[in-house]
Formats: structure tokens, C-alpha cells, sequence
């Protein structure tokens, strides 16, 4: 069976080489990750260069399930966000360790499977209003934002505001500061690839001033061994992981689905009024789920598709050729470890940054004119950077959209799901206030 048979070329009015040229652009845009993600699961004491093996093998694997079993042009990768909920929340903030975490990953991913063949992942979608869903992501943008600049050092602690300016004449501020502005002028000219020109640049430029050193670009790649089937999940059985899996799940369950719905409309592959099923949205998430499942087993954070896709489409892709494409290229980013192992928190701090503030247009999408849409939804974006947790930010903005709807009359407005939600928050916080 040829290319064009296998991924119906000819139905979906492509080609071979279009569709491979659009995969190179969907993996130029979205192949930060590679270096973003050991940066920040690093710090939970997980070995970097097993990371960096585990985020490549992960992508690649997503993005072959995606490719075969929704033939769809949409790549995927462990999702930013949820990397750092895992890193900075779970295991720093509530002192987990990074193989519960896994584990926590690992039951999530089970969870979205048998949400998603059951339906109820329609059902949970539909209940979240749309202010709510935006706040969330313009919060998650915001949680990345405080990581990046702390990261760039820009933020640093102060005992007496909290937080305050860091030391704006050290060379890695310098440095991240003109990697973020080299993104924003490579994006705005529509150069693709823009923010992994921009980390890479940082990380030259550090080792041509001596701030890291040099050790080559290609070799074997490194073990995956010491995070190879290292979840625990037992330990994530534990009570006070209830609300880490549940945020893992409701996060998983938005950002997937959104971004595939804008996606495949994108592409023409999602028509209005068809079911799941009829449309390939279900199969889509399916693979998106089968991702995170065994993300977890090879050790890293949710795997998730990427709305830099977005790039490939608009290059012409159409099909899981694109996707296949992306894969193969992420198993050869494979051999560029020692390029990986160099690359500097304040190299990725820009790249961080600028994710964030991309996330942050959604907050356009609020309608700042009712009340009860507006404060909700504030709340759960603000709390998340202000408690270095997405979970704190979601709990808050469901549990106070609910409440504000009862009182002022308008329960009827609230779906049952956003009930069960809010209910489920609710009695955490009452069963761990302080957890």
C-alpha cells in the first residue's frame, strides 16, 4: 500500500510533497519542546538526558498514532503548562515525588481514554462555559510567564514585596532578553521556527562568552533508563493527588479538544453539526489520550496536540502524512542530544515567555461585560500564577462562577457538569484545605 492509499491523498486534495513540506513546518514550529521540556521536568530532580529521550520518543509516538489511526496533519508533544503544573505544583510546591507525578499522568491519560470512548468528554466540554475555558488558558499563559522570567532571572524573591527585578545588567538577563525580542521579530516577519531559532541563538551566543560549554551537536542518544517505567502509581493513589489528577484530566480534555477543533476546521476536516465520530474528532482524541498514556510510560508530563500545527496546515497539510513526517523528524532530533544537554534555563526562558504571551489573547474571548462571567474568570486566571498553581486557579474559578450563578438567580445558566466540577473542588478544599 502506497502513501497516496494509505492517507487518502487524493480525497483530501494533496500530495505527497506538499504534505511532507507541511510536517517540516508543523515540526520547525513546535520543536522548542525538545529543549523546553528537559529544562523544566529537570528540576524535579528527573535526569535531563532521559527526559529529553522520553520527550522526543513521546512526540513521535503521538504523532504516529495521530497520523494512522486519525490521519490527521496535527502533531503532538508533552504540552507546555502541564509541564510546569507537574514540575513547580506537584512535585516542588506539594512535595510529591516526580514518579507519583508520573503515576498521576499515567491514570490521567486512562481516565481520558474512557472518557473519550464513553462520550462523557462531550458532555464535560460542553458544561464548561466559554469565559471559563479562555481564563484558563490566559492563567496557564500566566503561570508560564512567572516561570520564564524567574527562569531568566528578570524575577527574583524579595522577603519584603514578595517578589521583585532582578539584576537587568547580568549576562543571562541580556541574553534572554534579546532572545525573546529575535522570537517576536522572527514571528512577526512569519519566519517559521521562530522560537527554536531564538533558544538556539541564546544558547551560541552563551557559549561564545563562556557561559556554557560546548560538547558537539550529534552523538547516539542518551539512556532513557532512569525514567523509563519509573511511574508510581500506587503513590498517586494517594488522597491528595484526587484534585492533581482531576486538573490533569480537565486540562487535557480543554486543550485537546480546542486545539483540534480549531485545527481540523482550519483544514476542512471538521464540519459543522457532525458528530465525533462522523468527523474524526473522536479518533483524534483517542489518539490524543493513547499519548498521554504512554507519555507517562516512557517519563514525561501530558502529551498534547499542538496548535503550532496550525502552521502546517496552512502550508497545505491535510493528512496523517503531515503527522508521519513530524514523527520521523522528532526521532531524529533523537541524535542532536548533546546541543539539548547545553541549552540553559535562560535560553528556553524567551521561548516560555512568548508561549505565554500567545496564551494570553484569550482573554479577548471573556465577555468583561456580565459579572458572573468576568469575575470567575479573572479569579481562576490570576490565582494561577499567584499560587504557582493551575490547580488553585481552576478550583477557584469553578467553585466562584457556580456560587455567583446561585446568587444572583441564574443557576439555570450552569450545566451539570460545571456542578459536578465545582462540587468535586469543593469538598478537596474542605477535605485538604491545606494541601
Amino acid at each position: 500500500m502506497n502513501l497516496q492509499t494509505l492517507f487518502k491523498l487524493d480525497v483530501h486534495g494533496t500530495d505527497v510533497r506538499t504534505e511532507i513540506l507541511a510536517g517540516v513546518t508543523t515540526f520547525l514550529t513546535m520543536s522548542y519542546i525538545i529543549f523546553v521540556n528537559p529544562s523544566i521536568l529537570s528540576t524535579t530532580g528527573m535526569d535531563a538526558s532521559a527526559v529529553f529521550v522520553a520527550t522526543c520518543l513521546a512526540a513521535a509516538l503521538g504523532t504516529f498514532i495521530m497520523a494512522f489511526v486519525a490521519n490527521w496533519p496535527i502533531g503532538l508533544a508533552p504540552g507546555m503548562g502541564l509541564n510546569a503544573f507537574f514540575a513547580f505544583t506537584v512535585v516542588k510546591g506539594m512535595g510529591f515525588t516526580w514518579e507519583q507525578a508520573l503515576g498521576a499522568v499515567f491514570i490521567s491519560g486512562c481516565i481520558f481514554i474512557l472518557l473519550t470512548i464513553t462520550g462523557v468528554r462531550s458532555w464535560l466540554v460542553a458544561g464548561i462555559p466559554k469565559s471559563l475555558r479562555s481564563a484558563i488558558a490566559a492563567g496557564i499563559g500566566m503561570f508560564l510567564a512567572i516561570i520564564a522570567l524567574s527562569n531568566a532571572g528578570v524575577v527574583v524573591a524579595n522577603p519584603a514585596t514578595k517578589v521583585g527585578l532582578g539584576n537587568l545588567a547580568s549576562l543571562p538577563v541580556v541574553l534572554a532578553a534579546g532572545g525573546f525580542l529575535l522570537i517576536a521579530l522572527l514571528d512577526y516577519w512569519r519566519v517559521r521556527g521562530a522560537i527554536l531559532i531564538g533558544i538556539v541563538a541564546v544558547t551560541l551566543a552563551s557559549m561564545a562568552l563562556g557561559l556554557t560549554q560546548y560538547h558537539g551537536i550529534v552523538s547516539m542518544p542518551p539512556s532513557i533508563a532512569p525514567t523509563l517505567f519509573k511511574l508510581d502509581i500506587l503513590g498517586a493513589l494517594h488522597a491528595g493527588f484526587f484534585h492533581i489528577i482531576l486538573v490533569f484530566v480537565l486540562v487535557e480534555i480543554f486543550d485537546a479538544t480546542g486545539t483540534l477543533t480549531g485545527i481540523a476546521r482550519k483544514a476542512g476536516l471538521l464540519k459543522d453539526g457532525a458528530k465525533d465520530g462522523q468527523s474524526g474528532l473522536g479518533r483524534a482524541l483517542f489518539a490524543d489520550s493513547l499519548a498521554i498514556f504512554s507519555g507517562s510510560l516512557l517519563g514525561t508530563s501530558s502529551t498534547t496536540a499542538y496548535i503550532e500545527s496550525a502552521s502546517g496546515v496552512q502550508a497545505g497539510g491535510r493528512t496523517g502524512l503531515t503527522a508521519l513526517t513530524v514523527g520521523v523528524l522528532f526521532l531524529a532530533a533523537l541524535f542532536i542530544a548533546p546541543l539539548a544537554a547545553v541549552v540553559p534555563a535562560y535560553a528556553t526562558a524567551p521561548a516560555l515567555l512568548y508561549v505565554a504571551g500567545l496564551m494570553m489573547r484569550e482573554l479577548l474571548e471573556i465577555d468583561w461585560s456580565d459579572i458572573t462571567e468576568s469575575v470567575p474568570s479573572a479569579l481562576a486566571a490570576l490565582i494561577m500564577p499567584f499560587t504557582y498553581s493551575i490547580a488553585n486557579g481552576l478550583a477557584f474559578g469553578f467553585i466562584m462562577y457556580a456560587a455567583l450563578k446561585l446568587l444572583t438567580g441564574r443557576a439555570r445558566e450552569v450545566h451539570p457538569a460545571l456542578w459536578v466540577v465545582a462540587g468535586l473542588f469543593l469538598l478537596r478544599y474542605a477535605l485538604f484545605p491545606s494541601d
